[in-house]
Order: C-alpha cells, then structure tokens, then sequence
C-alpha cells in the first residue's frame, strides 16, 4: 500500500468515529486532535506497517515449490556402447496435492485479516486515550476557570469587609452592593503575584484606617475598637481564602501544563505544543439501546474480529495439514550429454551387419528421460497429529471468542452503570450550584446588613466553588463514558484498501 493509500485509510478510520460532540466545527478541535493522532502515532503506524507485512504472506503461501536442477560431470567419461557420457541434467518440479494451495492462501488471508483487526483495536485504543485526556485537559480548564471567577468573588467580598471595616458604625448604610455569581467564562489565567499585590494593598489600607481610628477619643473609643478589631479579622480570613485560591490556581496551571504534554505524546508531537483547550464543554448527547449495542459489539469489535479471523485461519490450516498428508507430485527432466566413442567395436556375437550399423548412429547422442515422481507420506503419526494440533487450537479460539464477548457484554453494562451515574451527578450539581449561587447572593446581603457573619459566607462560597468543579467533573466523567462506549462498538470499514 502506498503512503497515499495508507494516509486515505487512516483519515477514514478517523472520521468514521466522529459521531461524538460538536468538535468539528472548530480547526483546532477535537476531531483535528484525533485526526493527527491516527497519522503521526508511532503504535498505530508499526501496526499497519504489521498489518501490510501480513498481507505479503498471502503470495508466498499460493506459490509453488522452488523447482530443483541437479548437474552433474564425470571427471573421467562414463563409457556407452553408444558413446561416452560425460555430465547429466535434472529438473524437477513438485506440485502438492489438489487444494492444498488454495488453504494456504485462506489461511494467510484471515491472518492478514486478524492484523488488521488488531491495527483497528489499536487505533481505537488511542482514540479512548485521546478522549479521555482531552476531557480531563477540558475539566482542568473549567477548574482554573472556576477558581479565577470565586477569586474574583473574594476580591469583591474583601473589598465589602474593608468598606464595613472603615465605617463600623455605618452597618447597611454604607450603599455597598456585590455583583451576584456569574456562571464561569472564558478568563485568561490570573497571575498569583497581582493577587498577593491587591492583598498586600488592602492590608495597608485596613491598617492605615485601623491607625486613623485609634487615635480618636472619647467615650466610644472602646465600642470603635472592638468593632474595628472584628472587621480587621474579617479581612484578614478572607486574604487567607484569596491566598489559598492563589495556590489552586497555580497547582492547577502545572498539573494542565503536565497533562498538556501527556496529550501531545499521544499526538507524537514536542511536549510544549500549544493545544486549544475550549473554556466550556457541555454534556454530549448519547442515546444508549443495549440490544442494539451489543449487536453492534458482536458485528463490529476489532478484538472479537481479530479472535475470529484467528480461529478461520486455524479452520484453514487444518485443511491445509489434511491436504498435505496426501502425496506430492514431480515431474521432471533428465538430460545426458553424450560424446562420441572414441573406438566403436562390433559385438563378435553379432553377425547382423545392418544391426551394427544402426548401433553406430546413436553414437555421441544425447538422451533425454522424462521423469515422475511421487512422495509416499506413510508417517501417519505427524499428519494426525497436524490435523488434532489444527483441531484443538480452533476450538481454543472459539471458546476464547465467547469469554470475551461474554466479558466485553459486562463491561458494557458497568460502563453504562457509570455513565448513568455521571449523568445525575450533573443533574445535582447542576441544581446544587444554582441554589449555591441563590444562596450566596442571600448570605452576602445579609453580612452587608449585619445580620450574618463572614463564616456564612465563606463557607457558601465554598460548597458554590466545590460543586462548580464536581459538576466539571462529572461532565468529562460522562463523555468520558460515551467514549468508552464508542470504543467497544468501533465502527467496520466495508472495504480494506490494501
């Protein structure tokens, strides 16, 4: 097969899988990633490289025996009443028994056939890969995403304790307002260093005010203090938060960078290439009909394929050990280069001149001898013993085949088991970060009027952030599982291009 066959088949291979997401819209996309993958792999290119090493056994196996020539001179002329013999020629060619052939070649067929079920088995295999560590890259993302807006959050929330801590005694009065949660959008990754600098400012001037207010007098000096000593603590745990959300992020922008070269492993490529990693993924829609799918599994998996090509080549090759404890056919030639006798003599029995005469013509005359020959397998034993060897061995494959369609049929329903399991985790989520959301807005009011304390609002903002990267979570788990299910399905080409 040519380069441009090869790169036709693998682009087929690739795309006849994309039934998966609204990728393909995009040129950096995942559909893009998992067609670079298919040509530039080095595991996938050795086992179609396997694959068209396996079909060249196919002319080797219908080929005849090498015929054998033999030569041979006399150093001293062998003497002829005719003539002197001074070298012989033999040609044979041996043919086997009817059909003999013809199991040969099925048997390397259905051989080339189980490699190239095992190149599709690879093949699907780094496309799992592929899908599963773009997911994962695409939930990082949504969790640095995540993580960047609740920082945000924060930011504001400090700005509101600060407000609160520069007028203690203003309570609501001070007509501070905090923007409610919006749901996670594209943002360019925050530096930690700007987000210690913001803290370091605001920490300056909590304790600028804290100065200005010490100073004054009177008798309300102490009810000022107190107050005072509350807000600067309120301040205080919510630059902790910040603080902590800082080192998220940054553990997350590693752990994507590490992942990122994972991912380009599989595409073969330099660890540092860049890879498009969208700021939201949704939930891929998939309609599973067990019945169906595992016909589909049964009519389509490269692994059941590549077991039952392996038990037809072992059906041939049993065939095959049948014909070949028949015998064989030679025919051939034999050639005798003759010279001429030197000194002919008469018989002296012989008193029939016109005999002698003839004699004497066929002096230093070629001779040609056609040949047949036959082997006699009478070894009964090896030949049994061939055939029980072919036997036992396809049986082997079949036995094989159902154990793992009776495994690949599990797996399918604990897939599904999960899949169905990550499809309500995402419903709760869903539903948990709405009323986390509600509920910040609720709880932030209410600290704005006093009547609840930062402790609410910090650990609302938390369980708020905590379901946003569950939900996150659940998402990748569940295309993830879709993917899975693909993978066990694969998908059958009606035609191999060799």
């Amino acid at each position: 097969m040519s380069d441009k066959k090869y790169k036709y088949v693998v682009m087929l291979l690739s795309l006849m899988l994309l039934s998966i997401g609204s990728y393909a819209q995009r040129t950096d996309s995942l559909s893009h990633y998992l067609e670079i993958a298919a040509r530039n792999n080095p595991g996938i290119k050795a086992d179609f490289m396997a694959y068209k090493a396996s079909l060249e056994k196919i002319p080797q196996a219908g080929a005849y025996q090498d015929p054998q020539l033999e030569m041979g001179f006399f150093l001293e002329p062998m003497e002829f009443v005719d003539g002197r013999q001074v070298g012989e020629f033999k040609l044979m060619q041996m043919f086997p028994w009817f059909g003999t052939k013809k199991a040969a070649r099925t048997e390397a067929t259905h051989m080339a056939k189980m490699s190239f079920e095992k190149f599709r088995e690879s093949r699907d295999n780094l496309y799992l890969d592929v899908y599963t560590q773009w997911f994962l890259l695409c939930s990082l993302q949504q969790k640095l995403i995540n993580n960047q807006e609740n920082k945000k959050l924060l930011t504001q929330l400090e700005e509101l304790a600060l407000r609160k801590f520069s007028s203690p005694g203003a309570g609501s009065g001070s007509g501070y307002t905090l923007s409610a949660p919006t749901p996670p959008t594209s943002t360019p990754p925050a530096s930690s260093g700007g987000g210690m600098a913001g803290m370091g400012g605001a920490t300056a001037q909590a304790a600028s005010q804290s100065s200005g207010m010490s100073s004054m007098g009177g008798s309300g000096s102490g009810g000022m203090s107190a107050g005072a000593s509350s807000g600067m603590s309120d301040v205080l745990r919510i630059q902790l938060e910040i603080t902590e959300l800082d080192n998220n992020i940054e553990s997350i922008q590693s752990e994507i960078r590490a992942e990122k070269a994972r991912f380009n492993a599989l595409l073969n490529r330099s660890a540092d290439t860049n890879i498009e990693i969208p700021d939201s993924f949704e939930q891929i829609p998939f309609l599973f009909d067990g019945a169906s799918a595992m016909d589909r599994i049964a009519d389509q998996n490269p692994m059941l394929g590549m077991i039952n090509e392996e038990g037809l080549a072992y059906k041939a090759k049993a065939e095959m050990d049948k014909k070949m404890s028949y015998p064989m056919f030679g025919i051939g030639l034999q050639y005798m280069l003759m010279n001429k006798s030197l000194a002919p003599q008469a018989d002296p029995m012989n008193t029939d001149m016109g005999t002698g005469s003839t004699m004497s013509s066929m002096n230093g005359k070629d001779m040609i001898m056609p040949m047949l020959s036959v082997t006699i397998p009478i070894y009964r034993s090896k030949y049994k013993a061939q055939q029980r060897e072919s036997k036992f061995w396809w049986q082997a494959s079949r036995e094989k085949y159902t154990n793992t369609l009776n495994t690949l049929q599990a797996e399918l329903y604990k897939t599904k088991h999960q899949l169905d399991d990550a499809s309500r985790k995402i419903a709760l989520f869903k539903k948990q970060t709405n009323l986390a959301q509600t509920t910040y807005n609720l709880v932030v009011q209410e600290f704005i009027s006093g009547k609840s304390d930062l402790t609410n609002v910090i650990q609302v903002q938390r369980q708020l952030l905590d379901y946003q990267l569950k939900g996150a979570e659940a998402v990748a788990s569940y295309n993830t599982m879709v993917a899975s299910i693909q993978k066990l399905i694969s998908s059958k080409e009606t035609e191999q291009q060799k």
